[in-house]
Formats: C-alpha cells, sequence, structure tokens
C-alpha cells in the first residue's frame, strides 16, 4: 500500500510541480505571482477538450495547438496588459492577473456555465504489475511526459544562452538591458513560456479529471503550495514541491483522513511560513547593478 500510494502520489506531484514551475517561470522573469495562474491551466484543458470532442482533432495534436494557442494569450496579456502598468505596485500587476483569470473563468462559464465535462479516455496503455504495485497507463503517461519536459527545460535553462539571459533579467533589469538584452521582449516570452506550461498541465489534467470552469482554482493553490514549500524562484524547489505534495496528500488521505486531502495544500503554505519562510531551497537575491 505505501509504494502504490507513493507512486499515486508522484504522479498527481508531477502535474502539481508543472504547474508550480510555470509559476517560477514567470516569477524568476518578472517578478509578478501570477495568482490568475490556474485559468491558464484550465484554458488549456478546455481548449482541448473543444479540439478532440467537438472538432474531433485527434490528442496529440490538439494538445499541441492548445499549448501553442495559451503561449500566444500569455505574450497577449504580457503585452496588452502588464506592460502598460509595470511601472506601477505590484499589487496592481498581480491584481490584472487575478481579473484576466477571472474573464477566462467567466468565457468557460459562459460557453458551459455549471456543467462538469468528462474527457473521453485517450491514454490507452496497459498497466504494469510490479508485485502488488500496479502502474497505470495514466500515471505511467504524466510521469514520463513530465520528465522528459523537466529535462529539456532545466537543460535549456542551464546551458544555453537562453537560461543565461533569465539569470541576468532576475538579478537586474538594468543590468541586463546595459548588455544588451531586450528586458521588454523578454518578459513577453516568459509570460508567454508560462501559459504554455500552464497549458501543458491542463493538458495532462483533461483526460483524468472531470472538466468544470472552476477547476483552476484548486490547481493555483496546489501550484502555490509547491512554490512555497520549494522556494520563491527555485526552478528545482518548484519540481520538488509538487512532489511533496502530491506525495503528502496521498498518505494524508490514506494514514489519516481523506478529508485532508482537500486541505493538504492550505496546511503545507502555513506551516512553510511559519517554520521556514524561504522554503526548501529559498535565498536571498543579490542584486547587482
Amino acid at each position: 500500500m505505501f509504494l502504490q500510494l507513493t507512486l499515486s502520489g508522484v504522479s498527481q506531484g508531477a502535474i502539481y510541480a508543472l504547474i508550480a514551475l510555470s509559476l517560477t517561470v514567470v516569477y524568476r522573469s518578472t517578478t509578478i505571482v501570477s495568482f490568475g495562474h490556474g485559468d491558464f491551466v484550465m484554458a488549456g484543458a478546455f481548449l482541448t477538450y473543444v479540439l478532440v470532442v467537438a472538432i474531433g482533432v485527434a490528442f496529440l495534436p490538439a494538445s499541441l495547438v492548445a499549448i501553442a494557442v495559451m503561449f500566444l494569450i500569455g505574450v497577449a496579456f504580457s503585452r496588452g496588459l502588464v506592460r502598460p502598468i509595470r511601472g506601477g505596485p505590484h499589487i496592481g500587476l498581480a491584481l490584472m492577473s487575478i481579473s484576466f483569470g477571472f474573464m477566462l473563468r467567466g468565457i468557460a462559464r459562459t460557453v458551459w456555465g455549471r456543467e462538469v465535462l468528462p474527457m473521453p479516455r485517450v491514454f490507452d496503455i496497459e498497466p504494469i504489475f510490479i508485485g502488488s504495485v500496479v502502474i497505470t497507463g495514466d500515471a505511467l503517461f504524466i510521469i514520463s511526459i513530465v520528465a522528459v519536459l523537466l529535462v529539456v527545460f532545466f537543460t535549456v535553462l542551464h546551458f544555453t544562452d537562453v537560461g543565461k539571459m533569465v539569470q541576468a533579467v532576475y538579478q537586474s533589469e538594468r543590468g541586463a538591458r546595459l548588455i544588451g538584452i531586450n528586458v521588454e521582449r523578454f518578459h513577453n516570452f516568459s509570460w508567454g513560456v508560462g501559459a504554455a506550461l500552464g497549458a501543458v498541465a491542463g493538458v495532462l489534467i483533461a483526460p483524468i479529471s472531470l472538466l468544470h470552469p472552476d477547476l483552476g482554482a484548486s490547481f493555483l493553490i496546489k501550484g502555490f503550495a509547491a512554490m512555497t514549500l520549494g522556494g520563491f524562484g527555485s526552478l528545482a524547489g518548484a519540481v520538488l514541491g509538487g512532489l511533496l505534495l502530491g506525495v503528502a496528500e496521498q498518505y494524508a488521505g490514506a494514514y489519516i483522513d481523506t478529508t485532508l486531502i482537500d486541505i493538504t495544500a492550505y496546511l503545507l503554505i502555513i506551516a512553510v511560513l511559519l517554520i521556514r519562510p524561504r522554503g526548501l531551497f529559498g535565498r536571498k537575491v543579490v542584486v547587482k547593478v
């Protein structure tokens, strides 16, 4: 039972890790916490649903289209709504992200109301049995996709010029401009990547969860809890925080009470803020000018 719970937790936590990573990408590039980010996840899931169910597109190309569309929406959000108020207080930027998220949620409610929509099964993978542990097709697909994405993502960040740009902008936007980096374009790209990663999480959620317009709110809390546990600005911390949260939910539900599954993220946020506000890998940023 312990191993089965751990596997289930890792599978669920992989999705949380993606959401936390997408939040961290935006935060690390712009110092903005996108409180409307959960609705990017919801929008990615619903775009996939529409393409697969309403239009009849195969799941894989539908997923790629949904991710590309969310990337463009992220870029448009940055250019049209964030850039005009970037010089203002951070609370205004946070409120803008919340407002845009509610707009996406409102569009979904206008089309589908409070209806709960089932996605047709797309993971036609036979389960693998290892002793008493069952690795379902859903878990295998999710863990594999997330693992590949994380390897690619961390390779780009640590071994390419893009990664150096991220570090430069994170340390000092003024310094980044002085060495020739187009910071505005970089911000736009970062919002697009953040929205696209959120859409990837939505694509993975769609086939294993009932879809509804308020889907993003709960996953935002999960991603935020993972980000808080890992440490704000830490990419590796965001991933580890998501995995730990997923496992903690499974353990709490199985060994204590199933009602704890829904509040584990909240309890985790409170505990981290009280005990270690910087999270596991958080640190003070040294600004160089």
